[in-house]
């Protein structure tokens, strides 16, 4: 399943992308790209445990961007 999330409050482009190679490195995801531009994250991941991983892609952006927050709407 492939999903687009907004991100509100990301801040800098290198923390874009720790938070992008620390969601990939998730067991069940296939693919994650942080842009800070856009203030977007794209995500494709295993259907079965997308609200696990997705559960474990926003603790991973808060321990990065304790600001930051992904709009799960």
């Amino acid at each position: 399943m492939k999903k687009v999330f907004k991100l509100e409050d990301l801040d800098c482009a290198n923390c874009a992308k720790k938070m992008e190679d620390a969601i990939n490195k998730i067991d069940g995801v296939e693919s994650a790209s942080v842009s800070f531009i856009s203030q977007k994250l794209t995500i494709t991941a295993d259907d079965a445990r997308f609200d696990e991983i997705m559960k474990k892609a926003a603790a991973a952006c808060k321990k990065i961007e304790p600001d930051c927050t992904i709009l799960m709407k």
